[in-house]
């Protein structure tokens, strides 16, 4: 029996690239799953938010991931990247780290976050995003989310993100085909 593919694509922050700390732990702990294939979308060619959404699509549309079966998970502009992507196509599962939501100089700020599953982890100390606002987005669409006491970058909290991440991944992968 074949098992069905699951796609995890992983969208990194501004100023990071797809082999930064964050993006890697979480993509080790997406290939432990047998089905699933984990991408890290680089997005270092271009800064501009609408390139990366574009990008991110891209990255979707090359390797056929089916939606139901897609898990985004984005740091800071990758935050709003993968927001983005799940409001334009719902998705299964949209865990965001610190996403550049509710920010004036972003095209569509509060996207509506169309997942099956979403998650945000944020920093109390984040002084690049603030918590704030994303706390109200959060609450308006009923979206679950961890403050912890860290800054924009997380860098304090990796532990505790790849341990909230395979638990997000286990609800999102629970009775759809995997072991």
């Amino acid at each position: 029996m074949t098992l069905p593919i699951f796609h995890v694509f992983l969208s990194h922050g501004l100023e990071s690239g797809p082999g930064s700390t964050k993006i890697q732990a979480m993509k080790a702990v997406s290939e432990k799953y047998r089905g699933v294939v984990a991408e890290a979308v680089d997005h270092r060619s271009s800064k501009d938010p609408t390139t990366r959404l574009k990008q991110m699509q891209a990255a979707m549309e090359r390797v056929g991931a089916d939606p139901q079966r897609t898990v985004l998970a984005g740091s800071s502009m990758g935050g709003w990247v993968c927001a983005q992507t799940s409001a334009m196509t719902p998705v299964l599962g949209c865990f965001l780290l610190a996403p550049a939501l509710a920010l004036l100089n972003y095209p569509q700020s509060r996207p509506q976050i169309c997942a099956t599953f979403s998650q945000i982890i944020h920093g109390w100390e984040d002084d690049v995003v603030p918590v704030m606002p994303v706390l109200e987005l959060a609450q308006q669409q009923g979206i679950s989310v961890l403050v912890l006491n860290d800054g924009h970058r997380l860098e304090n909290s990796v532990q505790r993100i790849t341990q909230e991440f395979e638990r997000f991944l286990k609800t999102c992968l629970k009775d759809r085909n995997t072991p």
